[in-house]
């Protein structure tokens, strides 16, 4: 298939204003040929009364996505997902991919679809998040059959992972994850959820020490749009890890 345009448009709607290292790492990781094309929510803080607030334009988000006839919608942003309840989101998806007529996604339910695609049900977890937080998204991953038996954290707020140092949060990913998996050796897997985690280069590292699948947001989002796409022309580079060496 000719490269000279996209073969695949992933609409994505950051929770953000702007887009820096979902894309940086999108284009690492996706194959040849996909393009990110992305918008943005406004979302001030990992609460419900913040994400609610944004409800309304994530409507207009998704029209303008659809506009630009993209193959997939996703939504970013896993403590947005968390807070609202599985049921919820799943609701808003459904919606979306009504008024749309595109199929809807969101980062956590890639990452489900993903860790059900492993067989994985008991999981590690890893994240930049409060315990508040954490305790949101171990009860969403809990109503689809995911149990996590670790977590490891260093909470932040909003404010400051969007502050955060790329070269920092490497490291901290590498630290977080090495710590969890050596609690739980039972897990079957790694979550690292967060788009505003520069984590890619941390997931060979750690797979190649602990021998299970690292799960990044990009990662399991990227691998759903593959998943479900009629043909895959070109395949990602399997240096990105076992995700996006098993769509």
């Amino acid at each position: 298939m000719s490269l000279i345009a996209p073969w695949y448009q992933l609409g994505y709607v950051i929770p953000h204003l702007y887009t820096d290292l979902d894309a940086y790492q999108f284009y690492h990781t996706a194959p040849e040929g996909m393009m990110l094309l992305t918008t943005g929510l406004n979302l001030t803080d990992y609460t419900l009364a913040a994400v609610e607030t944004e409800l309304p334009v994530l409507w207009q988000r998704f029209t303008l996505l659809a506009s630009k006839k993209v193959n997939r919608i996703s939504l970013s942003g896993v403590p947005v997902a968390s807070v609202l309840g599985r049921k919820k989101m799943r609701e808003i998806l459904a919606e979306g991919e009504q008024r749309s007529g595109i199929a809807c996604d969101t980062d956590l339910e890639a990452h489900i679809a993903t860790l059900q695609h492993f067989g994985a049900t008991r999981i590690a977890l890893a994240t930049r998040w409060s315990e508040k937080v954490n305790n949101a998204l171990t009860a969403y991953l809990k109503e689809a059959g995911i149990e996590v038996i670790a977590c490891e954290s260093h909470g932040r707020s909003l404010a400051e992972n969007k502050h955060s140092s790329a070269a920092a949060d490497h490291e901290l990913a590498l630290e977080l994850g090495r710590k969890v998996l050596r609690a739980a050796p039972d897990a079957q897997a790694l979550l690292m959820p967060g788009g505003l985690w520069f984590a890619i280069h941390a997931v060979p590292i750690l797979e190649a020490e602990f021998g299970k699948p690292v799960l990044l947001n990009i990662l399991s989002t990227t691998w759903a749009a593959l998943h479900s796409a009629k043909s895959v022309p070109h395949r990602p580079d399997p240096k990105w890890g076992k995700v996006l060496q098993n769509f």
